[in-house]
This record gives C-alpha cells, sequence and structure tokens, in this order.
C-alpha cells in the first residue's frame, strides 16, 4: 500500500452514499445520544468509567486511568474483579433459568445450559483443575472445537484466577507444541475427535504428539465428544469423570487485579511467529463488555450469535467474555456455513430466533456466490444488527448483506480491531451514525487515531496512508501498557503510538476505509499496489463472487498480478474477464490489470474463512505449499495448481 491518491479511491469514496439508521433501530438502541463521542473526549479518560460500571468489582478501583505521555499505563489500578464472576454468578438473581448458551453440532445435535446450569458446570470443572493441582501462577492449554467444554473450560479457568492459552483447533500438533512450548502450560484439554464436513477429526492424536514434542511434563484432560472410547494412559483425565466427581461443588471466585492477565492468546502467524498476547481481567473485560452494548447493541433478552470460532479473538471478546458478561444467550456452533446445506446458518437464525448477527466478509462473499435463494427460504425477520468482523468489507457485499439477510431494513456495524486490540477500536454505533457501505466508520467514543505517511506525519483526508492509534484504550494487552517485548515498537521517538500496520483512507468525514496490512502490496515494475484495493476492484465487477490477488515473480517487471476469482453460478468467464481487466484499469490504471485471471469454484480458506493467500502466492509461482493443517477445503490446491499451470 503505497500513500496517495488514486482516482478510483477518490471516486469510490465520494460516490458513497450515508444511509440512516432507521428510526426503529434508535428508538430501542443501547446508545441514543449523538454527543456521546463529544462527552468522551471533554471527559477523558474518566469516560472509561461507564464501561467500568457495566461489571461488578470486588474492590473499586482508585482511578480510571494513570499514566503519562508513554508506559507503563495502567486502566482502573487497585481494582479487583473475578470475570467468571462477572459472566455467571452476578446474574442468577436474575436470569437463573434464562439460556446463557445454544449449541448446535455438525450432525445436527445440540444442547443448552441456562445460566444456572453453566454456572454448576463451570464450578464443577474449576474443583477439577484446582484438584489437578492447577494453581494462579499456570497456563491451561485448551484445544478444542466449538463445543460447550471451551467456554466452561475458559470460564473455569478464570474462576481460579488462572490463565487459559486457547489454541485454534484446526492447527496442527507442531503449533499446538509450539504454543505450549511457549507458555509453559503442562495442562492441556482437548478431546477424542469431532466432525467436520462428516469426517471424523482424530484430535487427541495430534495432542498427543503436541505432548511428545514438548519438553515439560503435561497433564492431559480428554472430553468425549464422538464416543471413540480412546485410550487415556498415565497422565490423561476423562472430562465427564472429573465433573462427576466434583459437581455440586462451589468453587469461590478468585479475585484479581485489574492489570493480571485473564488469557493468553497467539495471533495467526500468518505473517511471520505468532506473537503472544495477554490480555488483562479489568480493562479488557470492561472493554469488551462496552462495545459489545454499545456497538452490537446486545440486550440481556437477545439471543446472540457470532459466527467466528473461539480459538481466534473474535470468539473470545464476542462469543464469550462481551455477550456473557451482559447476561445475553449467546449460540455456539461447530459446523460449516455449507454442511450438510449450504442454508444451514439461516436455518439456524430461523429455528432461535436470533436477534443480532456478526459474521466475516469472506462468509458474505461466500453466500453470495451460493446464491439468494438459501436465505430467502427462512424467517429472518427476527433479526435486528448485523456485523461483520476480520477484514475490509467491500460495498457490493455489504449491499448484499444488509438486503438479503437484514430485509434491508437492519444496521450494519463493520468493525475493526485485532488480536492487540482486544476489542472493537473502529465502527459506527448503529443507533447514532450514519453508515457508509464499505467505510468502518469512525474511531468509537473514547477512541483517538491519525492516518500518517511512512515518516509518521498526518496525511491530507482522501489520502492513503497508514493508521496510528495516538491515545490508550482500556482493552490494551500487557506488553503495550508496559511497552515490553513487541509493546516497545509503539514508541517511536518521543511519541507513543501503535501502529496496527493497516493502510487506511480517512474521508470529510472522519470515517476510514480499510485497504488492507500496508505490508499487502503488491510491486509491480517499481510502483506498488494495494492488494485490498485491488481485490475490491475485481470483487465489485458484476457477476464475481469473491476474489483474491497475489503477486507471483515476473522476469520483466519483477513481480506480476494473478487473480484468483471466484465466479457467480451461470456467469461467463470470458465475459468476466473482459469485465474484470476494464474495471481494474479504469479504477486504479492500465499497469495494475492482472497479467493472469484464473477462475475457480472456490479459494483455499481457513476453517474460520479467512483466504490463505500466501497459498494462493506459492500456487502462482510453482513453489512448496509448507503447513496446509488449517485448511478447510485442502481440495482446492490441485484443482488451482492445474489451472494456473495450464494459463
Amino acid at each position: 500500500m503505497t500513500p496517495g491518491k488514486g482516482s478510483g479511491r477518490d471516486t469510490a469514496l465520494s460516490e458513497r452514499p450515508a444511509l440512516d439508521p432507521p428510526s426503529w433501530f434508535t428508538e430501542q438502541a443501547n446508545v441514543q445520544d449523538p454527543s456521546i463521542t463529544e462527552r468522551f473526549e471533554d471527559d477523558w479518560p474518566d469516560c472509561w468509567a461507564a464501561a467500568a460500571d457495566l461489571l461488578e468489582w470486588d474492590r473499586e478501583y482508585d482511578a480510571v486511568f494513570r499514566g503519562s505521555e508513554e508506559p507503563p499505563f495502567e486502566w482502573f489500578p487497585g481494582g479487583r474483579l473475578n470475570a467468571s464472576y462477572n459472566c455467571l454468578d452476578r446474574h442468577l438473581p436474575e436470569r437463573k433459568n434464562q439460556l446463557a448458551l445454544i449449541w448446535e453440532g455438525h450432525l445436527g445435535e445440540s444442547r443448552s445450559y441456562t445460566y444456572r446450569e453453566l454456572y454448576r458446570e463451570v464450578n464443577a470443572f474449576a474443583a477439577a483443575l484446582r484438584e489437578r493441582g492447577v494453581t494462579q501462577d499456570d497456563v491451561v492449554t485448551v484445544y478444542l472445537p466449538m463445543v460447550p467444554e471451551l467456554p466452561v473450560t475458559m470460564l473455569a479457568c478464570a474462576r481460579l484466577g488462572v490463565r487459559h492459552n486457547v489454541v485454534f483447533a484446526g492447527f496442527s500438533a507442531d503449533a499446538l507444541a509450539e504454543r505450549m512450548e511457549r507458555t509453559g502450560s503442562e495442562y492441556l484439554v482437548t478431546c477424542d475427535g469431532y466432525y467436520r464436513r462428516g469426517s471424523a477429526v482424530a484430535q487427541k492424536n495430534k495432542a498427543d504428539n503436541a505432548r511428545i514434542a514438548v519438553e515439560q511434563a503435561v497433564e492431559v484432560v480428554v472430553v468425549d465428544s464422538l464416543g471413540l472410547d480412546v485410550h487415556l494412559g498415565e497422565g490423561y483425565h476423562d472430562y465427564d469423570s472429573l465433573l462427576e466427581r466434583h459437581r455440586g461443588t462451589d468453587v469461590e471466585p478468585v479475585p484479581r487485579a485489574a492489570d493480571d492477565p485473564l488469557f493468553r492468546i497467539y495471533t495467526s502467524g500468518t505473517t511471520g511467529e505468532p506473537k503472544a498476547v495477554d490480555h488483562t481481567t479489568g480493562g479488557y473485560l470492561a472493554h469488551v463488555a462496552w462495545t459489545s452494548q454499545s456497538v452490537l447493541d446486545i440486550k440481556p433478552d437477545d439471543t446472540y450469535w457470532c459466527s467466528a470460532d473461539i480459538g481466534w479473538i473474535t470468539g473470545h471478546s464476542y462469543i464469550v467474555y462481551g455477550p456473557l458478561a451482559l447476561g445475553t444467550t449467546t449460540v455456539l456452533y461447530n459446523g460449516t456455513p455449507d454442511h450438510p446445506e449450504k442454508d444451514r446458518l439461516w436455518e439456524l437464525i430461523d429455528r432461535y430466533a436470533v436477534d443480532v448477527f456478526y459474521t466475516a466478509p469472506t462468509a458474505i462473499r461466500a453466500f453470495m456466490k451460493w446464491g439468494e435463494e438459501y436465505p430467502a427460504e427462512h424467517d429472518l425477520s427476527s433479526l435486528r444488527l448485523l456485523g461483520t468482523v476480520g477484514e475490509p468489507i467491500d460495498r457490493r457485499a455489504w449491499e448484499w448483506y444488509r438486503e438479503h439477510i437484514g430485509g434491508g431494513e437492519c444496521p450494519v456495524v463493520d468493525t475493526w480491531w485485532q488480536t492487540e486490540t482486544g476489542a472493537i477500536l473502529v465502527s459506527t454505533l448503529p443507533g447514532v451514525d450514519e453508515m457508509k457501505p464499505g467505510s468502518a466508520g469512525k474511531p468509537l467514543p473514547g477512541i483517538e487515531t491519525a492516518v500518517v505517511d511512512p515518516a509518521g506525519q498526518a496525511v491530507e483526508q482522501g489520502t492513503a496512508g497508514e493508521l496510528v492509534v495516538t491515545r490508550p484504550w482500556p482493552g490494551m494487552p500487557k506488553s503495550l501498557l508496559a511497552g515490553e517485548r513487541w509493546g516497545e515498537a509503539a514508541t517511536r521517538g518521543d511519541e507513543w503510538r501503535y501502529y496496527p500496520e493497516d493502510g487506511v483512507v480517512e474521508d470529510d468525514d472522519g470515517y476510514l476505509t480499510f485497504l488492507g496490512r500496508v505490508d499487502d502490496a503488491i510491486n509491480v515494475a517499481g510502483r506498488r499496489f494495494s492488494t485490498m484495493e485491488l481485490e475490491s476492484t475485481v470483487a465489485g465487477v458484476p457477476g464475481v463472487a469473491e476474489a483474491a490477488v497475489v503477486g507471483a515473480d515476473h522476469p520483466t517487471t519483477g513481480t506480476a498480478i494473478y487473480a484468483y476469482v471466484s465466479p457467480e453460478r451461470g456467469r461467463s468467464e470470458e465475459h468476466l474477464r473482459e469485465e474484470i481487466e476494464a474495471a481494474v484499469a479504469d479504477a486504479i490504471g492500465e499497469m495494475a490489470t492482472p497479467r493472469e485471471i484464473v477462475f475457480t469454484p472456490d479459494l483455499p480458506k481457513t476453517r474460520s474463512g479467512k483466504v490463505m493467500r500466501r497459498l494462493l502466492t506459492a500456487v502462482a509461482n510453482d513453489e512448496e505449499l509448507g503447513d496446509i493443517s488449517a485448511l478447510r477445503n485442502p481440495a482446492i490446491l490441485g484443482e488451482l495448481r492445474t489451472t494456473t499451470s495450464n494459463r
């Protein structure tokens, strides 16, 4: 991504319509006051007491924020609280019989837990972990698919004041071992296996291999998900047996200092070594609760569904901690959007009368490709708000989402944040702000950002640059709060700034349009093109369901642009090829026209729905693919290799 004005991007920004939130939504929204941004600005940092007030504290904090212009920073110093108590115990007097968790399995099986039932299971497993010797200095690694035992384990750890370290179930044994080794974790919770697209995955086998690979001794708890009757040798324990032995036990929640770590999570490592991120108990929980209420408009009587995987930060923040802190019903789905049929998600929204749905743009583009007839078969009128997360969403996908899933009525919040931020930093407030399809919105109240050039100087509005966060926020992880390890890079010169490494354009209203990672650029004959801008242009061509653009080695220009395109059904590839070439030439320039346009029925994606561009680059360059354990559709790689090599 190169800072600078491009006619295609400027035109897109200037022509983007602004849509007011519907009056029926505004009248019931959790946040309705248009002056909230000014109030937060005038009262910063004390404005964030509004977030802390959503929680119950064992001991009140001495100040909202303590710090100067650079680390160390402290949020809610002196305060003590327990995350498990805030997600369970405090809701029991009013809603012990309300559903806390609805789980839907891959084969149609389901389970549900009231707040009282979830409280009992969490307490029983916390007692079991305590009996096995788990103490506050330990880290419990969790290697589970999307089953209820995953949030149960997280909350049991939080109850004991113990850090959990959730590892995405689709990762390989090597990836699990690396994360356990780096954390020094001596406890692992896993399962015998689970179903993925109709096939059984032997999860315990991967866990066994990881256990052998690490230096420390590891005790393992195994959840019986498939009934495989696996052998449990020395150092292994059956989850149900542990639970039964401690059923009915109440474990007193351990108060934690606001800056004590709640959990560790690793970034995906798709662009380098996975980064260890430790989130705090007080600041993190307050931030996710506040954004769940203000941005996602979650209310206690809602049925809410975030389709992410808990193995990623989105699942931590907006499946478990945020919704349960507010006392709502959260949906957990262990399956894929198109199995057994392509209407699976809409069937579940219909069945459970989901109020708020939060998913990824990659998934939305897949829905578009499958066709509007699938959501049309179901009653989606319960939906009040739609959200997107994970990557920028182009205008066409945004409008399709609102029209065919939201009935043309639901507000859509396009949220930007990262593993490192813990919670949402940029979005519209759906009861207050206008929506601009394809633009995330302004920094949330209390959040301050700037758009800068490579030298760190502010750029003009309408000019592409790099986003920086210029003021602390409650959900900051330990490294940023202390300015240590990877957090040291936040201070450049004499000024503290956090560089998320995302490219953006800010319009005249202060709305931010995200262009992708600053290193996501393709250099063709000395000219750099934003990958996100290229992909948005290609995906905006009628008939294109989704697209990914990568660079391939070329003897003349150094790099050539390869576009991998998944067309909508019934579309002529030759006609689409011409339309794509014309659209890119018009919006960006002739030099950005893809040298190769490869049509494919699908793109290689992780099990959380993200396109693995690394693999497309390897295919384009005829290189080794490397680790594909996180890939949900590995068969597509062989087809892509054949199609690409034949061009």
